[in-house]
């Protein structure tokens, strides 16, 4: 195998996740009265953590005060409603299974705040990655290096046996920040014409493929 650890985003990588985002985005912006966003726009708001997608969902206009609460809202509403509608991307299972099967190392970082991470993670991924990451503070979110380099020393894997796998522009800045090789989910929110637009040269149309550049 030419990359031996293989960490994966969650949302638009492993999980299409989009609609339970859109539902409890959109009923902590009705909680707060504020218009609603259709599902096209949130698939543009993730990717930067939780704070950003609520910042671009509420009016310009909209204070801080009020960002406040619209994040309380989401974050109260999203903790115990993770998983109504989402679901693994079809052959997410099998690729994991055949890693782990050739001795690799697998992980997910993602900006999901980190109760969503490991609430998904125990009902999709049990004891098939070897490690999960969400956001949270003190350490920085994508596209810094911050968390991904943070789960490589807990794998105690080394940087140039690495890659990481995504769907977004925030994941492509974070492996080159990261210094390690990135593979674009081209199945994912943002397709693959926005990955190639942000300059990621190995795309995946499938999940076969992200395989084929990993062995």
């Amino acid at each position: 195998m030419k990359y031996t650890t293989i960490i994966f985003d969650l949302d638009g990588t492993l999980l299409n996740t989009l609609d339970d985002l859109a539902t409890a985005t959109n009923w902590a912006l009705k909680a707060n009265n504020f218009p609603e966003r259709n599902l096209e726009e949130v698939r543009w708001f993730v990717g930067n953590g939780m704070r950003r997608l609520i910042e671009q969902a509420v009016p310009s206009n909209a204070n801080s005060g009020q960002i406040e609460k619209v994040m309380a809202s989401f974050n109260e509403y999203y903790a115990t409603h993770t998983n109504e509608k989402t679901d693994l991307y079809p052959g997410v299972k099998e690729l994991l299974i055949k890693l782990r099967e050739a001795g690799c190392k697998t992980a997910i970082v993602s900006n999901k705040p980190d109760y969503g991470v490991q609430n998904l993670m125990k009902q999709y991924f049990d004891g098939l990655v070897d490690g999960a990451m969400g956001e949270h503070p003190p350490i920085t979110r994508k596209p810094a290096p911050d968390m991904v380099l943070a789960i490589i020393k807990e794998l105690g894997a080394e940087l140039e046996d690495c890659i990481y796998v995504g769907d977004s522009d925030v994941d492509v800045a974070t492996a080159r920040n990261a210094n390690i090789p990135c593979i674009g989910a081209c199945w994912g929110f943002r397709g693959k014409e926005f990955l190639i637009e942000q300059g990621c040269e190995l795309l995946a149309d499938t999940l076969e493929d992200v395989y084929k550049f990993i062995e």
